[in-house]
């Protein structure tokens, strides 16, 4: 029986431009960072939530040939692929203190029946959206 979700991977081009953007501006941490020869083992997490870990991948070898990682590439870069969602207890603070650090928003907070979200693409094109969820969720509304 299944028990917990551990892993969870995030598709990026230079795994050390993805590790300043991840740790040096949205502040996660490290969890592992291992030369497995045949790829570089790169996880971040939450601080505090190692249990937790998100994989900065490169698209390739061994999990992708090489024509599928080009396709898989220009995919992300178009912000075709997957979604991360991270929470906060001030969606509007951290976004200001994102954009002073110069994160470009594709979406300014907005409240919702759910709480506060904003939206973003790390460098390589992945959607983010970082949400403060309401004390008490309302119902959705047509057009949700």
């Amino acid at each position: 029986m299944v028990t917990s979700l551990t892993h969870s991977h995030i598709y990026v081009f230079d795994q050390d431009e993805a590790l300043d953007f991840y740790v040096g501006t949205l502040g996660l941490e490290v969890h592992s960072d291992f030369d497995m020869g045949f790829m570089r083992w790169l996880t971040v997490n939450v601080p505090g939530q190692p249990e937790r870990q998100i994989l900065l991948e490169k698209p390739g070898p061994p999990a992708l040939d090489e024509a599928t990682a080009d396709q898989v590439r220009e995919l992300v870069a178009k912000g075709a692929i997957g979604l991360t969602i991270f929470s906060t207890d001030d969606c509007r603070t951290t976004y200001e203190s994102l954009r002073a650090k110069g994160v470009e928003f594709t979406q300014e907070p907005t409240e919702h029946f759910y709480g506060i979200d904003c939206a973003l693409r790390d460098p390589f094109g992945n959607a983010i959206r970082i949400t403060q969820p309401a004390a008490e969720p309302q119902e959705p509304t047509a057009g949700c």
